[in-house]
């Protein structure tokens, strides 16, 4: 800036002015080196300095002040602030100005906004001003220095909003992706971009997306369905929800649309681009966030696709209210850097959710599918997988027919979570069963699938490696199991029960209190070293027997002997139909928790009555044949099975003709009458059946084939004293065809 017009004299200049308005300048003698010292200041300083009078006209201004608006500093002696500030800016420099010239207070960093024909657009000063003295100390101006903020400010600006942008993204690293849940992730980003970054907000996923399909990626042209699973709103009196398809109505929550092929928010699903839209041109451009959709009050919007791993999964909107700044480009990336790390969580948690339908699906495919029936036992049964949030674990259980009307009732529970401990809970229930069909007494199937559990992580675990030969590190890769195992005899109304570390049996008889069963602990399944012991217990008729897992009585919120006094008490209360009785139990015990799987598996007992049941014993003598043939053909006409009378006869011949021969001691000979017909042949003999095929020249061998062909299942099982040989019919039902016996000793020969 130039400076002020220097005085003539050279030893007397008059830097201020008079003391009297309007009087000329008087001269004050000064030294000639503060004469150049002051010069030198004012013409090399870097800041804009002027002096005004007492009539607050400029008299000098450096070269600095000057060329902020390109005028020679000659042209501003005698001018006032209304000749180069706009009016307002001016009236309140003007007043400054008065105020310092009559209370001799400065002004400090007063804020003056400004145009220069130099620098475009509009600039911002900071102005300080003092008032000027003589060496009387007489009033002879005020002095102001200016200097330009305006890129300061600027960069001020720059340095708060690049501040803000950072903190709502270290917001958004900490508040997103929290949970697993599409939904629950969705909301959390909108709570940080609202109300911090936009007005009103909301998120649509690909309908797709959240049913688990395996290709959530839509075409962006109308066609595939969103759901909108998010929205928030900071306006007050304003929407609560963004436009859908056509911007004639806002879109709720949870509510599916489409969007249409012109519309921005299809094109930013078909391009991956960030798309701006501003009032001026919604209703043309963008009829999703027209003013019909969101109520007049929109200013702005940002529409960002949602893309994680290259796979689009939605759409986001921003919208800033009317009154509010507009988007601008740094926006745009804010909004997209916010959408790009909700949709790492939100894919993370769309995987995750298809992982855990699939663990899920496999599970479920593993149970028994509805209620399954069983000889002298009502069924029910329950299984709650845990919530979307907590992965899916390793909880069964199986109702398995065994031979002589009796049933194999497991519970268990593979310890550990997800896809790995799903699987290992379908091989233990498919070896369950495996061994269950060998017809073993309880404890033996345990200490089989504690040999088993062993093996399913470490497949050299073996026999040779049993208890205290194993070492530490090994237990680390076994996996662990509880389970329980009981066998009910419809017969004899007993069940045998044995527990691997699993949670006791409730019983609850009729009159009485649920108690819990008596049963030896054990240890889980995959330990090793100890055997297991079991029990048997005698049931009544009407008696309840509850198995379940942990999920069932334990939780974050209680202590486990809590759910178990729950679990009994609603028990107690059950004396309903057993359908009614379980939704009950689950009903009383907290089970919405959703931390973990819940297995329940309720058995009212209904044995068989006693003229249900034809048990005699026959000597080891050839008439024994004749005589096990009468007793059968007796009771199947007692029972009203005439059309079986013929067929009981011959099998019955040929077990206990195979019994004479092979077996050794007494024969018993058992009929029981249920859903099927089973036949029972028992001796003292340790030798198992063995099924052959005869060569055409053989005269005998054909009994056992004759038996497979004719019955409905047949097999073999030891007892403590010797072996069962048993074979299965079915029941007529007047439609079906009674066996041919013909036709099955031609197809012997």
């Amino acid at each position: 800036m130039p400076d002020l017009p220097r005085p003539r004299d050279t030893h007397a200049a008059d830097p201020g002015g008079s003391a009297v308005r309007g009087a000329a300048p008087r001269q004050v003698s000064v030294p000639a080196y503060e004469i150049a010292t002051f010069e030198a200041i004012f013409g090399q300083s870097s800041m804009g300095l002027f002096l005004a009078d007492a009539d607050l006209r400029l008299f000098r201004v450096n070269e600095r002040f000057a060329q902020v608006y390109g005028r020679p500093a000659e042209d501003y002696p005698g001018r006032t602030p209304h000749d180069f500030l706009p009016r307002v800016e001016a009236d309140r420099l003007t007043a400054a100005l008065r105020q310092v010239l009559d209370s001799g207070e400065p002004v400090l960093d007063m804020q003056v906004v400004g145009s220069s024909p130099v620098h475009r657009g509009r600039r911002r000063f900071s102005i300080s001003l003092y008032r000027l003295h003589d060496a009387d100390g007489a009033v002879i101006g005020v002095a102001g220095v200016a200097t330009d903020v305006t890129t300061a400010q600027r960069a001020e600006r720059e340095a708060a909003h690049t501040r803000r942008d950072l903190a709502l993204l270290n917001e958004a690293g900490a508040r997103i992706g929290n949970s697993l849940d599409l939904e629950t992730t969705a909301r959390q980003l909108l709570d940080v971009a609202v109300p911090h970054f936009c007005d009103l907000a909301a998120v649509d996923l690909y309908k797709a997306l959240l049913s688990g399909d395996e290709d959530p990626v839509g075409t962006g042209d109308g066609s595939a369905e969103l759901r909108r699973v998010a929205g928030a709103s900071a306006v007050s009196g304003g929407p609560e929800e963004l436009g859908g398809d056509e911007g004639d109505s806002a879109v709720p929550v949870g509510a599916v649309h489409r969007y249409a092929f012109g519309s921005v928010a299809a094109r930013a699903l078909r391009t991956g681009q960030v798309q701006s839209v501003s009032t001026s041109d919604a209703a043309d451009d963008q009829p999703d966030m027209a003013d019909g959709a969101s109520g007049g009050v929109v200013r702005s919007t940002l529409v960002v696709p949602m893309v994680g791993r290259d796979t689009v999964l939605g759409v986001v909107h921003f919208s800033r209210a009317k009154g509010s700044e507009p988007f601008g480009e740094r926006d745009v990336s804010l909004a997209a850097e916010l959408t790009a790390r909700a949709a790492v969580c939100i894919d993370n948690a769309r995987l995750y959710r298809r992982e855990h339908e699939r663990a899920l699906l496999l599970q479920r495919s593993l149970l028994p599918p509805g209620n399954p029936e069983a000889a002298g036992l009502d069924i029910a049964c329950r299984y709650l997988p845990g919530n979307a949030a907590a992965e899916v674990g390793g909880d069964w259980f199986d109702v398995i027919d065994l031979p002589g009307h009796r049933t194999a009732l497991v519970v268990g529970d593979v310890m550990g979570r997800g896809l790995r401990a799903a699987v290992a809970m379908g091989e233990l229930r498919t070896a369950v069963r495996t061994l269950a069909l060998l017809d073993l007494e309880p404890v033996e199937v345990l200490s089989q699938l504690d040999e088993i559990a062993r093996g399913l992580s470490d497949p050299s675990v073996g026999r040779s490696r049993r208890g205290k030969d194993r070492d530490a590190d090994d237990l680390a890769e076994v996996y662990l199991a509880t389970c329980v195992y009981a066998v009910y005899d419809a017969v004899t109304r007993r069940v045998t029960i044995a527990n691997a570390g699993h949670l006791p049996p409730v019983v609850l008889q009729p009159g009485d209190q649920a108690l819990m069963l008596d049963v030896p602990h054990g240890l889980p399944l995959g330990v090793g070293g100890e055997p297991f012991e079991e029990v048997e217990v005698e049931l009544p008729d009407g008696a309840l027997l509850a198995l379940y897992t942990d999920g069932l009585v334990e939780s974050r919120h209680h202590a486990l002997d809590e759910g178990l006094d729950a679990l009994r008490a609603a028990l107690t209360g059950a004396a309903l139909p057993l359908e009614d009785a379980c939704d009950h139990v689950l009903a009383e015990l907290d089970t919405q928790h959703g931390e973990d799987d819940v297995a329940l598996l309720m058995a009212r007992v209904r044995g068989l009555p006693a003229d249900a049941v034809g048990d005699w014993t026959l000597p080891p003598q050839g008439q024994s044949v004749a005589q096990a043939r009468e007793l059968a053909r007796a009771r199947l006409e007692g029972w009203g099975l005439g059309e079986l009378v013929d067929t009981t006869e011959l099998l019955v011949s040929e077990l206990v003709t195979n019994a004479l021969r092979h077996g050794k001691g007494d024969i018993r000979l058992r009929l029981l009458l249920d859903r099927t017909l089973v036949c029972e042949v028992w001796d003292s003999g340790l030798v198992q059946p063995r099924r052959r095929r005869a060569r055409d020249t053989d005269e005998g061998g054909r009994g056992l084939q004759l038996v497979s062909l004719l019955s409905r299942s047949w097999g073999s099982r030891r007892t403590p004293h010797g072996k069962t040989v048993w074979f299965e019919l079915t029941l007529p039902d007047g439609k079906s065809k009674a066996p041919d016996l013909a036709e099955a000793l031609l197809s012997m020969y």
